[in-house]
């Protein structure tokens, strides 16, 4: 959503110009705000006009695993006084986004029928950064319906080497 995206821009740009070297630091509790501020019911109750900033502040706060530092506590009350916490997601993405470009390296997802760990998925990060071409932060999400292999996205790529890709690509052949 495009308008999602201008709100987001100078949030997250700000922020990664504030961050300096600590950009992982930076990166670690802001995707966790995002992950809060994408809950429904707090977006319902930040919108609830007889709720004040400080309390919204209050209950994000408490949800939070982590210790927020300061810097994080204070961006957190720019962007709720300014009414801007569904946008959240948006400038954590932008910041990744930011953060990404400047070190080089994107963000893959890759979607396996079985928990990928240790060693397998070791292998794997050195085959997919040689394939893609450049450094890849690794989200491993776990997709049964895969049956077996693995499908990977890397912004609009994606290598799909799972056992449902061939089978379907053995339907089409058949059928055509």
């Amino acid at each position: 959503m495009a308008e999602l995206a201008t709100i987001a821009r100078p949030y997250a740009e700000a922020l990664f110009k504030a961050s300096g070297s600590d950009l992982g630091g930076t990166s670690t509790w802001l995707d966790e705000l995002a992950a809060v501020a994408a809950n429904v019911q707090l977006q319902q109750f930040a919108g609830n006009p007889s709720v004040t900033a400080s309390q919204t502040f209050d209950v994000i706060a408490g949800v939070v695993k982590s210790t927020l530092p300061e810097a994080a506590k204070n961006f957190l009350r720019a962007v709720i006084d300014n009414g801007r916490i569904g946008v959240l997601p948006e400038i954590a993405s932008q910041f990744r986004a930011l953060k990404n470009a400047k070190s080089g390296s994107s963000d893959a997802t890759v979607y396996s029928a079985f928990a990928l760990e240790g060693a397998a998925l070791a292998d794997l990060a050195a085959t997919l950064e040689k394939r893609f071409g450049r450094k890849l932060n690794l989200t491993v999400e776990l997709e049964p319906d895969l049956i077996g292999g693995v499908r990977v996205v890397v912004g609009d790529e994606v290598l799909d080497t799972s056992v449902k890709a061939r089978l379907e690509q053995m339907k089409v052949a058949l059928i055509s």
